[in-house]
């Protein structure tokens, strides 16, 4: 078969082979618990996801990138051993349903000098964070900047290699991401990770956020990612002393938006997730994440969680800001509200990015259907 026409995403053994030929590297750490989630998710992929050839190529490089952090990862700990005596006090994680303000909310926290978020580009080549001024001629990070400007999502989502950015990624060096669901129609792997234990993943990132930050102790990490609704329990028993932002916003606006996101990322990759497919399957899934994390979160302290309404932040994020820190009990800095407000005037500035429009009938949805998955 020309690879060109190929519609499988390969082997257990063979992705590792080559994330091994690309890197020189071999050691993907002990255990075999990311063996046995990429095998079920090699097993989706192959029965369930209707992969075209474009879409075998891309899924099968996302795989093998997130194997390849997962070495570089492994290499990086044994070369810095001092990672393991770095603290991560009082770490914040924002979540919510996706396209409620997490993205925004999250980097204007990280505006401020006091805090630390994952970049982008350290969350795929996991190294102690390099000073930012050595970043341009850095040539990994000139090929991932290049990616992405490719990508062509800056009109739903603006990635760039330098922004810090959701940690997905680090849970995917386990195979353990509700991602991989985003892109793909893969309900077999999708109720197996549903009863998965994500302990182990948020070890392994905890371990790369220790990485990261080794040239940067003291400051606060502030995290981000809609997928922590799915494993509150696990994160908290990694992060015993994390503040949870949950985020909330009109669930018919934000599926309609990451139905449009989530296909728009992966147009052309498959015959079956698009339109009604991927909507009920999205509707399916963050439905599920959210009642998760309402039955979870009612176990755990009040309060640990701190909560925002898209229409506050968006109609007075500098307010929000300042409860937020309230409730942290620290003070909002002069240097940390400049931080902020430049970071608000550049969002406001735009670069031009097209609009993004959606709606629930291009996914087969009613608003009927939002409210009584949401009820």
């Amino acid at each position: 078969m020309n690879i060109s026409e190929r519609t499988d995403v390969g082997t257990v053994d063979d992705l590792h082979a080559s994330a091994t030929r690309m890197t020189g590297l071999d050691d993907f750490g002990a255990g075999d618990d990311h063996r046995s989630a990429l095998s079920v998710l090699l097993t989706a992929y192959a029965e369930e996801a209707c992969l075209t050839p474009a879409g075998s190529k891309r899924t099968r490089g996302l795989l093998r990138a997130s194997l390849i952090s997962r070495l570089l990862a492994e290499a990086a700990w044994r070369r810095f051993p001092e990672h393991a005596g770095v603290k991560l006090p009082n770490p914040v994680f924002v979540t919510g349903l996706p396209r409620t303000g997490t993205t925004a909310l999250h980097r204007m926290l990280a505006a401020d000098p006091a805090h630390q978020g994952p970049e982008l580009w350290l969350t795929e080549v996991p190294q102690p964070r390099p000073p930012r001024e050595t970043w341009p001629d850095d040539p990994i990070f000139i090929t991932l900047r290049e990616a992405y400007r490719a990508a062509g999502l800056d009109g739903v989502h603006l990635m760039r290699p330098e922004q810090v950015e959701e940690c997905w990624r680090l849970l995917c060096q386990s195979m353990t991401s509700v991602s991989f669901e985003c892109t793909a129609y893969i309900p077999s792997y999708s109720r197996w990770l549903s009863e998965n234990d994500w302990t182990p993943a948020y070890r392994r990132h905890r371990r790369n956020l220790q990485l990261i930050g080794l040239n940067d102790p003291g400051r606060r990490w502030v995290l981000k990612n809609p997928s922590h609704l799915f494993a509150l329990d696990a994160l908290l028993s990694v992060y015993p002393d994390a503040t949870i932002i949950q985020t909330h916003r009109d669930p018919r606006t934000a599926i309609a938006s990451v139905c449009s996101l989530n296909t728009r990322a992966s147009a052309g990759w498959s015959t079956v997730f698009e339109g009604a497919v991927a909507g009920k399957a999205q509707l399916e899934l963050w439905s599920r994440g959210l009642r998760r994390f309402r039955a979870d979160r009612a176990r755990h302290d009040p309060g640990r969680f701190i909560d925002v309404r898209y229409e506050d932040f968006v109609a007075s994020p500098q307010r929000t800001v300042e409860s937020i820190y309230d409730r942290l009990g620290v003070r909002l800095t002069g240097p940390a509200r400049a931080a902020m407000a430049s970071f608000q005037e550049q969002t406001m500035r735009g670069t031009g990015k097209p609009a993004h429009t959606y709606q629930l009938s291009d996914f087969g949805l009613t608003p009927g259907d939002v409210d009584r998955a949401f009820a």
